[in-house]
């Protein structure tokens, strides 16, 4: 499903590694008995099979991967406990509270729901704000000077982000508090070489 944020943080961590892999396309209106057997019990995308078994959950990929290959690209989770922590805690903030109000707001069923769901998502952008400033220590990733866990975990939300801005007019990240990490992603050839591979694979 390429239009899976949740997929794509699976393929962003495989690019980051430098990775070669199949990308098979799963069509979730017809399931296919691959996915059926590979995840039973969410049957949901993505799933990583790796020597021959399946592993699931986009953030466990990026973990999995992260521990399997640590001297392949970049380490995505800090080295500190603490910080580590701290990044898989931020990580389940994104999906849910920040996630899960977004999309609230844009699939809710009364105006109500859609207005309560937006008020929900722009405090918890103030939220993931000043977790930046704090995670970050001014440098361009949340993971510091290169793209960690979390530039993943909210990265693979770009262009979701990207077309609430163009249809709606309304801009989710205060440009001056997030401006370090935004440009980071533009200046960083392997953030840009990550994304242009995620969106042209197929399979």
């Amino acid at each position: 499903m390429w239009a899976s944020p949740f997929a794509l943080r699976a393929k962003l961590a495989l690019n980051f590694k430098g990775l070669a892999y199949e990308y098979v396309e799963e069509d979730l209106r017809s399931k296919s008995d691959l996915l059926l057997s590979s995840n039973p019990v969410h049957k949901k995308v993505p799933v990583l099979i790796h020597n021959g078994v399946p592993v699931c959950e986009s953030r466990v990929i990026v973990e999995y991967l992260d521990e399997v290959y640590s001297a392949t690209g970049p380490r995505f989770l800090p080295a500190d406990p603490y910080e580590r922590a701290m990044a898989r805690f931020w990580a389940s903030f994104i999906d849910e509270k920040f996630l899960a109000s977004w999309l609230k707001a844009g699939r809710g069923k009364t105006d109500e729901e859609k207005a309560e769901g937006l008020k929900l998502t722009l405090a918890a952008v103030e939220t993931l704000e000043g977790a930046f400033m704090e995670c970050s220590k001014g440098k361009p990733f949340f993971g510091g000077d290169s793209v960690g866990y979390l530039d993943i975990a909210l990265g693979a939300l770009v262009a979701w982000m990207r077309a609430t801005e163009a249809r709606h007019g309304l801009r989710l990240f205060d440009a001056s508090r997030v401006r370090c990490w935004r440009s980071g992603w533009s200046a960083s050839a392997s953030w840009t070489r990550s994304w242009r591979s995620c969106r042209t694979s197929t399979g």
